[in-house]
């Protein structure tokens, strides 16, 4: 029994052992393939010549500038003078125009002027063309503008100075003074200051007209500045 047990045993290790180098044996021969194969691979790219380079040119073209042409200006439209205002002829004012005497508590203020009266249109002969509207000047003593009378300067009452200043104002079409200048003094300064800002502040005039146009107009107004005996 002993001696069988024993080739049993021999003959199952002398199995195991040949599996075993069946799969040495595979693993050698695949290994040989692979390199093989490897070294083939390694002798073809050393064949194989290297490719060469490839030599690009590139050209910058700069596109022409676009040069703008404007057109040129339009003409500019005549300017056309704007009529200057006329200096009216008013009527010759009286002694006591706007008097403004030294009141003792409150000014008080006569005013006399006569309101004057349009001029004539001149007669056109026959045969030259019509003769344009007459203009009727400016107004500044109607009684329905209210214009108050300027107060005397304290200063120059107390120094006894009266007289008269005449005004040179140019009255606005809407009926306001645009411009005031002093045409004649009254020989004070303070009177002369004195009439002037209540006329440009303060007064309002009847526009001067040309037919049924208002239209800008000098005009002289007087203001009479009087002490009481």
């Amino acid at each position: 029994m002993s001696t069988i047990a024993i080739q049993e045993h021999g003959y199952r290790c002398g199995q195991r052992m040949s599996a075993r180098g069946r799969v040495i044996a595979a693993i050698v021969v695949i290994g040989l393939h692979l390199g093989g194969f490897t070294s083939l691979l390694i002798a073809r790219s050393e064949a194989l010549p290297a490719p060469e380079p490839v030599v690009m040119q590139v050209t910058m073209i700069a596109e022409a500038p676009v040069v703008m042409i404007e057109p040129p200006p339009p003409p500019p439209e005549p300017v056309k003078p704007k009529p200057q205002p006329r200096l009216m002829a008013t009527a010759k004012p009286t002694p006591s125009a706007i008097v403004t005497p030294p009141p003792d508590d409150e000014p008080v203020t006569e005013a006399v002027a006569e309101e004057p009266s349009p001029p004539a249109p001149p007669a056109a002969p026959a045969s030259s063309p019509p003769a344009e509207p007459a203009i009727v000047p400016p107004n500044f003593v109607a009684a329905y503008l209210n214009n108050p009378a300027p107060v005397y300067p304290f200063s120059a009452k107390q120094r006894g100075e009266s007289g008269t200043v005449f005004l040179r104002v140019l009255v606005t079409t809407e009926g306001v003074a645009g411009n005031v200048t002093i045409e004649k003094s009254s020989g004070s300064s303070s009177l002369d200051n004195a009439g002037r800002d209540i006329v440009f502040k303060r007064w309002r005039f009847v526009p001067a007209k040309r037919g049924d146009q208002k239209v800008e107009a000098w005009v002289i107004v007087p203001i009479e500045f009087k002490l009481k005996a």
